[in-house]
């Protein structure tokens, strides 16, 4: 093509840097070297792009042909069903968009769908279409949360294709031992090579997968090298004993309580707690045993009263005498001696001895009670929350369903929270010792005693699909609000759980919230559209639910 131009000048070192900025900015505001502003700038750019891409076409190498990449791995799973397949497609190619105004609409929020769907297909053992794969990386990719359904459902293939996309990385670093193939568990020379000679992650999967299979040829193999160890290895791979303990890792994590790293040292100590029969359980309880006992004097006193008034005698009540001091014994067996800040020293001592307790110290302790009549004790000078407190860490590291029943206490109490728990959080992980019946039938009567408004963290850790009972008080809930001419918008966040944890046979009790009700003179403006798009949104959502569990169940 014949153009008149002035000449371009040979482009030094980063020209084609140079010339991509010029083209961002514009020739108006910046020009190519060797050319003035005016209309034949524009030109001169071009051709400067055009001499410059030749130059660098020019200048490259032969490179010896890459490898064909090995074929991918087999599948050996079922194919996912023709209707389950189309309902993925459209799962995947889902993307939230910006809200208009807060409202959400009717319409479901299919990517809150998605996990649920992979639970379930990978409960079934299903294989994802092969064309489909790249789309769930990317859906994995830009969702954390998302990876380990997505990864799993996804299988073999999935790390075969992330070697070969670095935008896909993701999936090897999410794999235990970076997608390395494990040797097989009854090959104990390859085990034995394996662990002498691989990188770190394959170590910690190799010893994640023996401790699952065998606990005891996991601790053994761990022994072999210990000491030779770096200290933030140590810590990881002691932390893979919480697999299968029990009484036999006992003399390894008492060797480990004298070691050189506090971290590991606490966590060795931790565990050993978490088993009420070790030794270290048993020196932490004597140590705890006497820091709390009962004062009889002040119920006999009180007996006295109120045997002349006619009353019912006192109730004995428990006195707290702390540590005084955190001596190197107390060190060696987890107690943290440097308080946080804001904490007394003699009260953070305290607190980590009762945590550290086997629970049934209690009982000998204090006259052979139960852990309800225990927590219903007056505890004296204010000891009762830090007491309380450290009976629930307790609870929950031992996984002492009575403690947590007697701490939780009864949901209709008066109090929103029980006799012993502190917060929303220690109630939550008091629920989770519990078997999922009770747990959900503990939350129902809570909500119908205190409504939502405090119940959001303990919904969380109920079972999916929530028991019957459980989503009725949810939904009478919801209804009561709604009634009240309440914000709608305050409860959004238990309606979003309902639509992924109500069980889809309870669309039919909501068709009769369907409709707008009739606003009470103190609601807000508008909220009976709301609620009623709401519930409209509920209803539509369980119904879809309802339709990919009979997608995934067809033959």
């Amino acid at each position: 093509m014949n153009r008149t131009s002035a000449p371009v000048d040979a482009p030094a070192t980063g020209a084609w840097e140079g010339l991509v900025t010029t083209a961002l900015l514009g020739t108006d505001r910046r020009t190519p070297p060797g050319t003035g502003p005016g209309p034949e700038a524009p030109v001169a750019l071009l051709d400067a792009a055009a001499v410059e891409t030749v130059r660098r076409r020019a200048g490259l190498r032969p490179a010896r042909a890459a490898e064909r990449p090995q074929p991918a791995p087999e599948d050996p799973r079922p194919p996912l069903p023709p209707a389950a397949a189309r309902r993925l497609a459209l799962l995947l190619a889902d993307r939230p968009g910006a809200s208009g105004g807060g409202r959400r609409g009717t319409a479901p929020d299919l990517t809150e769908l998605l996990p649920q769907w992979l639970a379930a297909a990978n409960a079934r053992g299903f294989a994802p279409p092969p064309h489909m794969l790249p789309a769930l990386l990317d859906a994995a990719r830009g969702r954390t949360d998302l990876r380990p359904a997505a990864l799993e459902f996804a299988g073999s293939r999935a790390l075969w294709l992330a070697r070969l996309n670095p935008d896909w990385r993701f999936a090897l670093r999410s794999t235990p031992g970076g997608g390395a193939a494990l040797p097989h568990l009854e090959d104990d020379d390859g085990v034995r090579q394996l662990w002498q000679e691989g990188l770190f992650a394959e170590r910690v999967a190799l010893l994640s997968a023996l401790r699952s299979r065998d606990p005891a040829a996991a601790r053994e193999l761990l022994a072999t090298t210990w000491s030779t160890e770096r200290a933030e290895d140590r810590l990881m791979f002691l932390d893979s004993l919480r697999t299968g303990l029990g009484p036999d890792d006992e003399p390894f994590l008492e060797q480990a309580l004298a070691d050189r790293s506090r971290n590991v040292r606490a966590t060795a100590a931790e565990l050993l707690s978490a088993l009420p029969g070790s030794a270290l359980a048993a020196r932490m309880g004597a140590r705890a045993e006497a820091c709390v006992a009962i004062d009889h004097t002040q119920a006999v006193q009180a007996a006295g009263v109120t045997e002349a008034s006619g009353a019912t005698a006192a109730t004995p009540t428990i006195v707290v005498e702390a540590p005084h001091e955190c001596d190197p014994d107390m060190e060696r067996d987890g107690v943290v001696a440097k308080a946080p800040a804001g904490r007394g020293e003699r009260s953070w001592w305290f607190g980590q001895l009762v945590e550290a307790a086997p629970l049934g110290t209690w009982s000998r302790r204090l006259g052979g009670r139960t852990p309800r009549e225990i927590v219903a004790l007056p505890v004296a000078d204010d000891w009762q929350g830090e007491l309380h407190a450290a009976w629930c860490r307790a609870a929950v590291r031992q996984r002492d369903a009575e403690w947590s029943r007697a701490l939780l206490g009864e949901p209709s109490a008066p109090e929103a929270g029980g006799p012993g728990a502190v917060s929303l959080a220690e109630r939550a992980k008091l629920l989770g010792t519990l078997d999922a019946a009770e747990r959900a039938e503990w939350v129902a009567g809570f909500i119908a005693t205190h409504g939502l408004s405090e119940a959001f963290q303990l919904l969380g850790v109920c079972a999916v699909p929530w028991a019957p009972p459980l989503g009725r008080a949810v939904v009478d809930a919801l209804n009561i609000a709604r009634d009240a001419g309440s914000y709608p918008w305050s409860f959004s966040g238990v309606m979003g759980l309902a639509e992924r944890c109500l069980d889809p046979s309870e669309a039919g009790r909501l068709d009769a919230l369907l409709a707008v009700p009739d606003e009470p003179e103190n609601a807000s403006p508008g909220a009976g559209g709301y609620w009623a798009e709401a519930f409209q949104r509920l209803v539509t959502t369980l119904r879809l639910r309802a339709a990919m569990t009979e997608e995934l169940n067809t033959p």
